[in-house]
């Protein structure tokens, strides 16, 4: 669940159009959960990172590639060229980013791994929420979840926000490199055990508070860090 992924990227495709190395720049102040290597003379680069930010860049590039595409077709209206192209700069900017931010900066949107989003939420947002004015809400798309961040008042300046989103980027980051996930399923299991198995989990929790408890009607979903799940599970299943 929490994938770390590794990925050579040709970057060649873009060469006419962009400076590469501008290009690259603009994803490493976008996207910092990425580590990048350095460029190659074939415009191919190493990438890695967490699954959900190594997919926001695969979806950036893909848009770019479309954006440039519908520049070449649409290349021989020459009184809207230059309009078009700084509005697919605009939107270019926007896709790479992994943030969404409004005219003043004061919203931006964070992707996490589900499952880490979960754990954040339950030990660190609220603590975050007490040292700034900000708004928190999530959409939970299957194992990607976007968070938004806006300021609570119209009066709060942008930077609130930006140090929070850096904050939880952080975060998350460390969360991916400690973080494990155990699944116990309730397949073949009748009420009562079942039953047994979610009571279990929370008296045990009480020795493990780092441990977050996720009971679902087939299955719980027990995350922490894995030497605490390894002890967790182990008392759980006795």
């Amino acid at each position: 669940v929490f994938s770390f992924v590794s990925s050579l990227l040709d970057m060649s495709v873009f060469k006419d159009q962009f400076d590469l190395e501008d290009l690259i720049q603009e994803f490493k102040k976008n996207i910092t959960a990425l580590r990048f290597g350095p460029l190659q003379s074939n415009g191919r680069i190493h990438v890695e990172g967490p699954f959900p930010a190594i997919k926001l860049l695969k979806d950036s590039l893909l848009l770019k590639a479309k954006s440039l595409s519908e520049k070449d077709k649409r290349e021989e209206n020459k009184l809207h060229q230059k309009s078009k192209r700084r509005l697919q700069q605009q939107r270019l900017s926007m896709d790479t980013s992994n943030s969404i931010t409004d005219a003043d900066g004061g919203k931006q949107v964070v992707v996490l791994d589900t499952d880490i989003y979960r754990y954040m939420k339950h030990f660190f947002f609220k603590k975050l929420l007490g040292n700034y004015d900000i708004v928190i809400s999530s959409v939970i798309d299957g194992e990607i979840t976007r968070v938004y961040l806006r300021n609570a008042r119209s009066t709060s300046g942008a930077g609130q926000v930006l140090r929070v989103k850096e904050e939880i980027e952080n975060q998350s980051v460390k969360l991916h490199n400690s973080l494990r996930k155990e699944r116990i399923y309730f397949e073949g299991r009748m009420g009562d055990e079942k039953q047994k198995y979610k009571q279990a989990c929370e008296t045990v929790k009480s020795h493990y508070p780092a441990v977050l408890i996720i009971p679902y009607d087939t299955h719980i979903d027990i995350i922490g860090n894995s030497s605490l799940i390894f002890e967790f599970t182990k008392e759980v299943r006795r």
